[in-house]
């Protein structure tokens, strides 16, 4: 299938809705063979579904728990991907997210910021260094951390969601930092806005759907960071 992602293989965190939905089946629709990874295994086998009807290459669908994963998983995933994969994989895009509420921190708990960083910080770390053997076996190997406009400046109520944010954006940049060695590898930061996502409607409850783009809108942005027109472009942090 011609395309602009043609004969990559990319990985996709949270491609059971949403945004991470949304770069699934654009990717796929570039002619990629997406890896699709969640823990809603109904939801996932939807997006799976659509992206077979439409005629795009045919995805892989794990099942993954980003909050109870350690080491063992990680690296039997990565084992698991590489063996259906031929040992290789061009990209990652690291979707998945958790957020419990706005609130004071009087009103938050441990349980609450250790679930937020296990999801939005821990799990892209454990999948990115699982997952590095096999992107340095590609020509060009993009990965993306899609991040959230409050990691960048500190804003009350926002506490631990906002908190495990800037800690992935630190965890991106200094990967990148590491890779800029390997001309193949790059790791780059994209921030969405104002989006219609599941998340968005828990965070801006009070927001009107017109003043939201459609997942759709940003797709282009996506497929490009992840495609070979960006390649050598290492350690940004792109509003969309």
């Amino acid at each position: 299938m011609a395309g602009k992602l043609s004969g990559r293989t990319i990985l996709v965190t949270g491609a059971s809705q949403g945004i991470g939905a949304e770069v699934a089946k654009h990717c796929a629709a570039e002619g990629a063979t997406v890896i699709l990874v969640a823990r809603r295994q109904k939801r996932m086998e939807k997006v799976y579904d659509e992206i077979v009807a439409a005629g795009s290459p045919e995805p892989f669908a794990v099942c993954f728990d980003l909050l109870t994963a350690e080491e063992n998983e990680f690296a039997q995933l990565a084992a698991t991907i590489g063996e259906a994969t031929g040992g290789r994989l061009d990209g990652i895009v690291h979707c998945a997210s958790c957020f419990t509420a706005l609130s004071p921190l009087e009103f938050q708990t441990v349980g609450d910021w250790v679930k937020q960083y296990r999801i939005n910080t821990v799990g892209p770390m454990g999948l990115t260094r699982a997952f590095t053997p096999l992107l340095k076996q590609s020509d060009d190997a993009s990965v993306l951390f899609v991040s959230e406009s409050h990691s960048e400046k500190a804003q009350a109520y926002w506490g631990g969601f906002g908190a495990s944010k800037a800690a992935v954006n630190y965890l991106a940049l200094s990967i990148a930092d590491e890779w800029e060695r390997f001309d193949n590898l790059r790791a780059n930061i994209l921030i969405p806005g104002a989006v219609n996502s599941p998340q968005r409607e828990k965070t801006h409850p009070g927001e009107s759907k017109s003043e939201r783009r459609e997942p759709a809108d940003i797709m282009p942005a996506f497929i490009y960071w992840l495609g070979s027109e960006s390649k050598g472009r290492n350690g940004e942090t792109v509003y969309l």
